[in-house]
């Protein structure tokens, strides 16, 4: 049997009802009737047909009575008894009057409308009072007020926005200027309104960068306003308001980031507290706002660099700016080396050791070596480390030599190279063994695995961790400084890094492998013998020959006798000019020879050494002078056989000294003494004098010539450093001299002069208050006698 066919209209209803019935939608009330309203009437039809029609036909239609009564209406002001007015739009309603009122009852209403209007005043209506007699209506007069003035909205946005920001700049007195260009602008209403404006600036600055400082979490949204300002766009404004930012944000950085780096998973699942969420946000804005500010200064900093085809002059300004960013990013590096984007700082700094400016490299250098000095981990100097050997490979060594000379700032000192790679063979060994023996199953390997961590946390409850990785990283990074300074030597023999890299070799060859050391004695002997180095390279190279030899290869045979050859010829390069820095160099030199192998050396060579020093002594600085006599002395107590150069009889002696031979061996050092002793006895400084007198003593210990405790337990390079006067600080200090008057009672009379040319001068003197006489400067026979002589021979030749 066919179903009925439902109609959709009846389904839609069906199904409207049950969601209604459900709750789902709300039910649709009835549509309200709406009232026809009749159209208003134009408001201005009455007026259009005045204008079209000037009212001469209705003139014409009225007759004179009529017209009398309009004019006395239009007189009286009952004109506006009839109900609908020309101006009223709204539609006439109908009046319904009593049939017994009075006739006259809208005279009585328009009598009183009348007298409640008056000029400026409105009748405002009070309630009405209930006597005996009736109602008494009561009314009130008050004063029209004239429209209030609508404040200004621009006031009010200005106050919000002071309201949001603690501070604005107004910039009000820029626009009255930039509006009145006719009027001409002093240059001192220029700068004041610049001084001004830069007020604005600097406090605003200062309390933002202070409200960061005092509630870093609250106020982190004041790092997003003080970005803000590094876009300044007015020229006169913007290099000093982005220095000023710029120096503000980094000292509020250096102090509100963390020691620790910030790593957040986004994971929306997982729920967190409230103070989490928090902390969380407030990280995530700070590390935006940091990494936003360091976008700012590389932007800043790139000027410094010239792209090829660049021929644009930067302005001095703009090279500014650029330093001062590159100052923030180096500060902001030393002082959070393990943060964000530390390891993006290296990358960028690196670089700008090698640039053209003396004063960029200056900053750079200062900033690696303070790194250097502080990293207490290893990793961000082997990333440094890493990042100059990728440099000086990629230019070829053609290098400024501040790229090589920063490694010398390295805290390397108890590394060896042989002991970590017998470590290494010693582990493989041990793993191949336990390979073959002792094939585990796989319990006994879980238990190791557990046994592995169970060290492991112990190491790290002990510190031992943190040791062992560092000691990894300084490993590595002793094996990429030995890689650039082995290429230098190999591939760059004649390049200006050579005498770095040679410096860096001997200050760090005691962690050189011993497999190498022969190989690089072959090497340093060769570059010396091209005779292309100079004095202070040369120095390098011996310095590295036998720090060598005073360490793990005084085991090899090799003869440094070439090398005590090369130093002996160099001591005399060293003097009080340009190249007295180097007498550091000779003294840590001399410090290896004459003590630390003064076993291995012959009393000939040792008697010639002690000479020249004292040679040397004499013709450098204070301080140099008391770092020889320092050694000197150390010789001295260490083996009495060079005390005979302090007899000044030379007969014991095998011939003649001979001081310019360059031959240690054979120049007969123990035929002369030490004559320069004698000298120094009277040298300007006082402790000098002092060590001399203690040196021709034979050095006591005890007695009258013992020097201070202070200075006698110093070395030649402590007393360099101790007596330097490269501060412009003498020690001991000079005391002033003492100023002696002469009194006129005392001062001699001045002595006459016989002849009348000198006594004429002598008076002239005299008159100056000059005691100075000239007969001693002649004898008997003056200028007047000689000239008579003369006169006397020229008559007798003429006869």
């Amino acid at each position: 049997m066919k179903k009925p066919k439902v109609s959709k209209l009846k389904r839609s209803t069906i199904k409207q009802n049950k969601l209604v019935r459900q709750g789902k939608i709300k039910k649709k009330t009835s549509k309200s009737t709406k009232k026809h309203k009749p159209k208003h009437p134009n408001k201005n039809h009455v007026k259009d047909q005045s204008k079209n029609d000037n009212g001469d036909s209705l003139f014409k239609m009225t007759n004179s009575d009529n017209l009398d009564f309009l004019r006395k209406a239009v007189s009286d002001g009952t004109l506006l008894s009839n109900g609908n007015t020309y101006n009223d739009t709204r539609p006439a309603k109908k009046q319904y009057s009593k049939p017994d009122d009075n006739e006259n009852i809208e005279g009585d209403y328009e009598k009183e409308y009348f007298t409640t209007v008056s000029d400026k005043k409105t009748v405002r209506h009070l309630l009405p009072l209930k006597t005996s007699k009736g109602l008494i209506r009561r009314t009130l007069e008050e004063d029209i007020k004239e429209e209030e003035e609508i404040p200004d909205q621009n006031l009010e946005d200005e106050e919000m926005n002071e309201s949001e920001d603690d501070f604005q700049i107004d910039t009000t007195d820029t626009n009255i200027q930039e509006n009145n260009l006719d009027k001409p602008i002093s240059t001192a209403e220029i700068i004041a309104l610049r001084e001004q404006t830069l007020s604005q600036y600097k406090l605003r600055i200062g309390v933002l960068s202070s409200g960061l400082l005092e509630d870093p979490q609250n106020k982190v949204k004041n790092i997003a306003l003080l970005l803000e300002m590094l876009n300044e766009y007015r020229p006169e404004l913007q290099y000093t308001v982005k220095k000023l930012v710029a120096l503000s944000l980094t000292e509020v950085f250096k102090d509100i980031l963390p020691s620790y780096q910030i790593k957040h998973q986004d994971n929306p699942s997982v729920k967190l507290k409230k103070d989490t969420k928090h902390l969380q946000d407030y990280e995530k804005s700070l590390l935006k706002g940091y990494r936003l500010f360091l976008t700012k200064l590389e932007k800043f900093a790139k000027v410094l660099y010239k792209k090829k085809g660049d021929t644009i002059k930067k302005s001095e300004p703009v090279l500014r700016l650029g330093e001062l960013s590159l100052k923030c990013l180096g500060e902001l590096l030393v002082t959070h080396q393990y943060f964000n984007y530390s390891v993006n700082l290296v990358q960028l700094l690196t670089p700008y050791l090698d640039h053209s400016s003396p004063a960029v490299r200056k900053i750079v250098y200062d900033t690696v070596v303070s790194v250097f000095k502080s990293d207490k981990k290893g990793e961000i100097t082997l990333t440094i480390v890493r990042r100059i050997n990728h440099l000086v490979k990629a230019r070829s060594h053609t290098v400024h030599n501040e790229v090589v000379a920063v490694m010398l700032a390295l805290r390397i000192k108890d590394v060896n190279l042989d002991r970590e790679k017998e470590l290494e063979l010693k582990q493989k060994k041990f793993m191949t063994y336990k390979q073959k023996l002792l094939r585990m199953s796989k319990r006994e390997r879980k238990r190791s695995k557990k046994l592995e961590e169970l060290e492991k946390e112990l190491l790290e409850t002990k510190a031992e961790e943190n040791k062992q990785s560092k000691q990894k990283y300084l490993t590595e990074v002793m094996k990429v400084l030995f890689t650039i300074y082995f290429r230098i030597l190999k591939k760059a023999p004649s390049s200006k890094v050579l005498s770095t890299a040679l410096e860096g070799v001997a200050k760090f060859a005691h962690c050189i492998n011993l497999e190498f050391y022969q190989d690089m004695v072959n090497v340093l002997d060769g570059l010396m013998a091209t005779g292309t180095l100079k004095y202070r390279e040369q120095l390098h190279c011996v310095e590295t020959v036998f720090a060598i030899l005073s360490g793990h290869g005084d085991a090899l045979n090799i003869d440094p006798l070439r090398f005590y050859t090369h130093l002996y010829r160099n001591l005399y390069c060293v003097q009080a000019g340009k190249s007295h820095d180097d007498i550091q160099i000779v003294l840590r030199i001399l410090e290896t020879v004459l003590v630390q192998r003064h076993k291995r050396i012959t009393l000939q060579r040792l008697l010639a050494f002690t000479k020249r020093i004292s040679i040397i002594s004499s013709q450098v600085l204070h301080n140099g002078s008391l770092g020889c006599l320092g050694l000197i002395k150390r010789v001295m107590q260490l083996g009495k056989t060079v005390d005979q150069l302090l007899d000044v009889d030379t007969s014991v002696g095998q011939g003649i000294y001979n001081p310019e031979l360059d031959e240690p061996e054979h120049c007969n050092a123990s035929s002369t003494a030490l004559w320069e002793l004698t000298a120094l006895q009277r040298h300007y400084h006082p402790t000098v004098r002092m060590f001399a007198q203690h040196i021709a003593m034979n050095a006591p210990v005890n007695g009258k010539h013992t020097l201070p405790a202070e200075i006698a337990k110093m070395n030649g390079i402590e007393l360099f450093k101790e007596f330097d006067p490269s501060n412009v600080v003498f020690k001991p200090s000079v005391t002033t001299p003492s100023t002696i008057v002469m009194d006129a009672k005392i001062r001699p009379p001045p002595v006459r002069c016989n002849d009348p040319c000198l006594a004429y001068l002598e008076d002239k003197i005299v008159n100056t208050k000059m005691n100075t006489s000239f007969k001693c400067l002649y004898k008997k026979s003056s200028i007047s006698s000689v000239v008579k002589s003369k006169k006397k021979k020229m008559k007798h030749k003429t006869t």
